[in-house]
Order: C-alpha cells, then sequence, then structure tokens
C-alpha cells in the first residue's frame, strides 16, 4: 500500500483514524489524571509521601495492565478487552469524589493504570495487524505523533480542570469513555490474538546491562517528574496554571529531542551518547533549581531542557539493546525492558515525595541527578567490557504503553 497521490493519503489516514482516535482520548484521560491527582491532594490536604504513593499505584497497575491483557484479548477478543479496560478506568475517576482518602484513592490509580496498559495493549495489537511492510513507516509516524501530541495536551488539562471537584474527574471520565466509541463502531473485523509474550527480565539483562540501567533510570526520572513534578511546582510558587505549562513544556522538549538524539544514536557509540545524554540530565537539574525563582518563562525552559535531556533515554536503551538480540527476541526483549521501566516507574514517586517532604523542593531533581550519575558511571565501566557493535538497529523513539511495542517496531529495527 504506497501513498503516491493526496486520494491515497487520505485513505490511508483514514483507516488508521479509529486507532488513533481512541489514542488521542486515552491519553486526555490517563495523562490528565496524574497532575490532577497530585493537585487536588495538596487542595485536600495529602501528605507528600500520600500524593507520591498515588503515582507509584498508578504504575503498579500499569505493570499488571501489560501483563493481562494479551491474555484477556486472547480469552474474549479485542473489543471486549478493550471496553473491560476503559470501563475500569472511567469507574477509577469517577469513585475519586466518592471516597476522598489517600489510600482508597491509590486502589482507583492502580485501576486507572491498569486501564491505559490494557487499552494501550490493544490499540496497539489491533495496529499491528492492520499495518504491512510499506505502511509501517507511515502508520508509526503517525502514532507516535498522536502519543505525543495527546500526552502534550494532556498535561495543559490541570490548568482548565477544577482541583479536587467531581466535575473535573467527570469530565477525565468521560474522555475515557469516549475512547471506546472509535473502535466499537468500527467495522474493520478484529484481528486474531497474538500470543502473549514471556516475561524474562533475564533476557535484557544477557543483551545489555547497560540498556536495563537506562531503562530504571528512565523509569525513576520520567515518573518522579509527571507524578510528583506538580508537587515541587507548587512549592517553588507556580500557580496551578503555570503548572500545566510547566509539565507540558517537560513533553515538549522530549518531542524536540527525538530527531537529533536520534541523529546521534545511529551514528555514534550508543553507550557514550547515553553517558553524555545522562551527563547533560544532571545539568539540567542543577539549572532548573537553581532557576526556580526567576519567573514562570525561565521555569517553562528549564522544564523544557530537562524534557530534552531525559527523554531520549529509554528509547536510546531500547536501541542498544536491540542491538545485541536477535529477530526472534526482540517481543520478549520489549517486555522484559517494560518491566525494568516499571521497577523505577513505581519506585520512584514515592522515594520523591518523600525527599521532598524532608528536605525541600530542590531534593527532587536531586534524587534524578543522583540516578543519572550512577547511570554514567555504570556506562562507562560498562564500555570498557565489550566492544560496541557495528551494524546497528535504526533508533526510533519508542513509546512506554505496553508489551506490544516490541512487534510494532521490531521488523522496522529488522529492516533497518
Amino acid at each position: 500500500m504506497l501513498v503516491k497521490t493526496p486520494e491515497a493519503l487520505m485513505r490511508f489516514l483514514i483507516s488508521f483514524a479509529p486507532l488513533l482516535l481512541s489514542v488521542i482520548l486515552l491519553q486526555l484521560s490517563s495523562g490528565g489524571v496524574g497532575p490532577l491527582d497530585a493537585v487536588s491532594g495538596l487542595v485536600i490536604g495529602f501528605t507528600k509521601a500520600e500524593i507520591g504513593l498515588l503515582g507509584s499505584a498508578h504504575f503498579v497497575g500499569f505493570f499488571v495492565g501489560c501483563w493481562w491483557a494479551p491474555r484477556l484479548m486472547g480469552s474474549v477478543g479485542h473489543a471486549r478487552a478493550f471496553a473491560g479496560f476503559t470501563a475500569m478506568g472511567a469507574i477509577g475517576l469517577l469513585a475519586h469524589m466518592l471516597w476522598i482518602a489517600p489510600w482508597p484513592w491509590a486502589v482507583m490509580r492502580i485501576a486507572t493504570g491498569l486501564s491505559i496498559a490494557g487499552a494501550y495493549t490493544v490499540i496497539e495489537a489491533w495496529l499491528n495487524a492492520r499495518i504491512t511492510n510499506e505502511t509501517r513507516g507511515r502508520a508509526m509516524g503517525g502514532y507516535r505523533l498522536v502519543d505525543l501530541g495527546g500526552s502534550l495536551a494532556a498535561q495543559l488539562l490541570i490548568g482548565v480542570l477544577e482541583p479536587a471537584h467531581y466535575v473535573s474527574y467527570n469530565v477525565l471520565a468521560l474522555t475515557c469513555c469516549a475512547a471506546i466509541l472509535p473502535l466499537a463502531l468500527t467495522r474493520t473485523p478484529q484481528p486474531d490474538t497474538p500470543l502473549a509474550p514471556r516475561l524474562r527480565p533475564a533476557l535484557a539483562w544477557t543483551c545489555s546491562p547497560l540498556a536495563v540501567a537506562g531503562v530504571i533510570v528512565a523509569g525513576i526520572t520520567s515518573a518522579a517528574f509527571r507524578m510528583v513534578g506538580p508537587v515541587y511546582g507548587q512549592e517553588v510558587g507556580l500557580a496551578t496554571g503555570q503548572l500545566a505549562w510547566f509539565l507540558a513544556s517537560f513533553v515538549l522538549g522530549g518531542a524536540l529531542a527525538q530527531l537529533p538524539v536520534g541523529w546521534l544514536a545511529d551514528r555514534y557509540d550508543r553507550r557514550w551518547v547515553l553517558i553524555w545524554l545522562s551527563a547533560a540530565a544532571v545539568a539540567s537539574c542543577a539549572i532548573t533549581v537553581m532557576a526556580s525563582g526567576m519567573g514562570q518563562g525561565v521555569a517553562f525552559l528549564t522544564a523544557g531542557f530537562f524534557g530534552f535531556t531525559t527523554f531520549p533515554i529509554f528509547s536510546i536503551s531500547a536501541a542498544h539493546a536491540n542491538d545485541f538480540a536477535t529477530s526472534e527476541q526482540r517481543v520478549e526483549l520489549s517486555a522484559a525492558l517494560m518491566f525494568f521501566y516499571a521497577v523505577g516507574a513505581i519506585a520512584s514517586p514515592l522515594m520523591a515525595s518523600g525527599l521532598i517532604e524532608r528536605f525541600g523542593p530542590p531534593a527532587l531533581f536531586a534524587f534524578i541527578a543522583v540516578g543519572h550519575l550512577g547511570l554514567i558511571v555504570f556506562g562507562v565501566a560498562r564500555s570498557r567490557q565489550r566492544p560496541t557493535r557495528d551494524v546497528r538497529t535504526p533508533y526510533t523513539y519508542t513509546p512506554r504503553t505496553s508489551f506490544s511495542m516490541g512487534r510494532l517496531f521490531g521488523k522496522m529495527r529488522d529492516r533497518g
């Protein structure tokens, strides 16, 4: 299916429109609940550690959803599994204002995390069945663009949704429910259910210990900033509307980094790209803290620089691990890397919020900087133990959404 004319391009886009629309709606609901919970918790009077607990609970649900979704699809089919997961997310959102306390909210966040992982697994399995070798590049480019755009818009929702208000959570729940419609009404037949990948964490370590360390640090960084960043922002004097732009600047910086960092990762030793990127991340942590009192514009710029230096680390780590994997190992390798990412993401918000509560706002970025310093030391050590590969898989921005990423990107890496 080559897209050579405007008419063919339009048909191509329309054929994937239901899937992409569901992605946007899911991103708006799931991406908005994290910052909204953080700000709402501050308004209600939750401690910073309790707010961190909510972020950690989300990633517990996320990991369970990644593991369970392929098995549920095999039992009930794609459409029913998707409807079940989105309903679970809507219930978790609606229940927030019925029982206002940290531990019940943590249970609800497990439900929303499970929902988003499960729903993305279904979408990505459906997408993988629809694309061909000729359309794979365009389809995945569109998917990544929609994923980043939806994530950026979700951060901005915090500026228009009133904290700790039932209407705000209703809006997110309605958006989550609306994600069912594009796939429920499509006339496209459901694809065959792929086999669920085995979870083999040892495979990732065998392929690349440095990649394992990289995705753990990526999980620590992203989860700490997204889930606890609103607490930091409020502590340094940002208003609620400004928090939205602060978080959005992080995502925008990460999006802008993909092309230049990808160019470097395809031309130079990926271990040293990772090392220097982590060094830049340490510098961005220091700059963000030092510039915290210089006004909102400077705060947005430093958040963007922080996103630029930290966002690509997962994708570089994944590309480095795939350099040492065979075609048959790529799906299970993707699942293993997601497992280690979840390990870092589960621990990070609770630890970061506790440090902020004890030592103040700069502790968030000190915590992240320590993780990157450890990655630098480990990266230098690994570079002396094994030579780099002359033949490398192409760098691709890899969304951290489900275990299905290995199938979607595996053929792209093999073709590269």
